[in-house]
């Protein structure tokens, strides 16, 4: 009968990859670039395709392992709740940015603003800030974690927006916003 031994500190503890690490960050630009181009231009407020797509990116970032660096468990697990709760915060704040109107047929529109843009800059920003922290404390984040990063923040998003949509259909007043 043999028994597992302690794993020693600075062990390193091997995870299951989807992907390769350096697959992940041209991917992450690819999509954010993706996202924010289709947040600029006015669409219908549905919501629905950034939700599904929010929750593929998440599953993903999840499912690629690594986000926990198990050297110094309690300060990884904070740098990923502050993480988690920037990309939350960024979404709400850039959700309150978007346009949302009734036109005179009652279809509901969304397009976002300079203010979305700078939102988006502002919450790139903040990620990349949050992994230098992570770097310099020791840390080794898991390229994934910007995946995570990026779905949390859309999916709060898009939650957000196509919340005012619904309120905004219900009702039933028909407004167009200045300058469309």
């Amino acid at each position: 009968m043999s028994t597992a031994a302690p794993i020693p500190p600075g062990a390193r503890v091997s995870t299951v990859q989807l992907m390769n690490p350096i697959e992940t960050a041209p991917l992450a630009i690819a999509v954010t670039a993706f996202v924010v181009y289709r947040q600029m231009r006015i669409r219908v407020a549905t919501g629905y395709g950034l939700q599904i797509f929010a929750l593929i990116m998440i599953a993903v970032g999840l499912l690629s392992g690594g986000l926990i660096d198990t050297r110094d468990l309690a300060l990884s697990v904070a740098l990923m709740a502050v993480d988690l709760a920037c990309a939350v915060a960024f979404g709400f704040l850039r959700a309150a940015t978007v346009r949302v109107w009734r036109d005179e047929k009652g279809v509901t529109w969304c397009g976002g603003t300079v203010w979305t843009l700078l939102g988006w800059l502002a919450s790139m920003v903040a990620r990349i800030a949050l992994y230098v922290v992570g770097r310099a404390f020791g840390m080794a984040p898991a390229p994934t974690a910007m995946l995570l990063f990026v779905g949390v923040t859309i999916g709060a998003q898009a939650l957000l927006v196509a919340r005012r949509a619904r309120a905004l259909s219900a009702s039933g007043a028909a407004s167009v916003p200045a300058g469309v």
